[in-house]
């Protein structure tokens, strides 16, 4: 069993920055494909953005590349999301995901995703 804890959420004023943690059990970490995602009120869960088992591939969709980026320490079980400049509209519960089956591709789908964390608020104000 994998268990996901997110950390890092709070409040910050749009154009600032926030730092997530997911810490992972386990000692089958460097095997995973490790994900983002974000679920704001009233909608859908959303990819925000994975990276291989290895850390040598990422991938963001277009609403934050260039201001998020994943990452990871296989030696601390963790995958970071560092967010920068961040809007009103990044305002969601931050999950981490961990995915299990991937193979050269980095999946963007909720059902393809194995295990999740609880999530972290972010909240943006403006």
């Amino acid at each position: 069993q994998v268990q996901l804890v997110e950390s890092g959420g709070g409040l910050v004023q749009a154009g600032g920055s926030l730092r997530l943690s997911c810490a992972a059990s386990g000692r089958t970490f460097s095997s995973y494909v490790m994900g983002w995602f974000r679920q704001a009120p009233g909608k859908e869960r959303e990819f925000v953005a994975a990276i291989s088992w290895n850390g040598g591939r990422t991938y963001s969709p277009d609403s934050v590349k260039g201001r998020f980026t994943i990452s990871r320490d296989n030696a601390k079980n963790t995958v970071y999301l560092q967010m920068n400049s961040l809007k009103p509209e990044d305002t969601a519960v931050y999950y981490c995901a961990a995915d299990l089956s991937s193979g050269p591709r980095l999946r963007i789908g909720v059902r393809d995703y194995d295990y999740w964390g609880q999530g972290t608020q972010v909240t943006v104000s403006s």
